[in-house]
């Protein structure tokens, strides 16, 4: 008996995949996706780096060029050791007398440098110090003096911040103003002025 296999000799045939199948058809668009998203992050990249080489450089600030030295001026003006030095000077000299005031010291520019506001003054005195002061070196000339001049221009008494009425004395450096001192609170104007030509005389020691 022939106990050979038929057919045993032949060459195993291996199946190849339709190119129609449904699994042929996913590999195709797979890979095709891969191509397309492969060629738009080219051209992104290839936009962005144009982009990048065509931007202009923001040009750094230029930096402010100082002034000049002629274009500025210098001015003199009371230090706060002083003010308050020329305060507790006047209200020393209305504590001799027993009088209750208040004084005041402001700067070249009107700005108030010191209050001092003495035991028992009236509630009233700090601002019209501070008033007296400012007209005193708004005009450069004691309030005393300026309140004669009310009857030749009466609007004076009109302009903000000012107190025609004795008490006020300016601080002068070589003849210019540079504050003021203005005292409130006693029975005269005249004694309020003499009180802050004490406070003047103090700075000149």
């Amino acid at each position: 008996m022939n106990l050979t296999p038929q057919n045993a000799d032949a060459t195993p045939t291996t199946t190849t995949p339709n190119a129609t199948s449904p699994a042929s058809r996913r590999t195709k668009r797979l890979a095709l996706s891969a191509a397309a998203l492969a060629i738009a992050a080219a051209g992104t990249f290839g936009v962005v780096t144009a982009n990048a080489a065509t931007t202009p450089a923001k040009a750094a600030p230029a930096a402010p060029a100082p002034a000049s030295q002629h274009n500025l001026t210098t001015t003199t003006h009371l230090t706060v050791a002083a003010a308050t030095k020329a305060a507790q000077a006047a209200l020393d000299a209305a504590d001799k007398e027993h009088q209750k005031v208040s004084v005041a010291v402001v700067d070249r520019d009107g700005n108030t440098l010191v209050t001092l506001r003495g035991d028992g003054a009236g509630p009233q005195s700090p601002e019209s110090a501070v008033r007296k002061a400012y007209t005193a070196v708004s005009w450069n000339a004691p309030t005393s003096e300026l309140a004669k001049r009310l009857a030749q221009a009466p609007n004076l008494k009109d302009i903000p911040g000012t107190l025609f009425l004795a008490g006020g004395a300016p601080v002068q450096a070589k003849g210019a103003p540079v504050a003021g001192i203005g005292v409130a609170g006693a029975p005269s104007g005249d004694l309020d002025e003499k009180f802050a030509q004490a406070g003047v005389a103090t700075l000149g020691k």
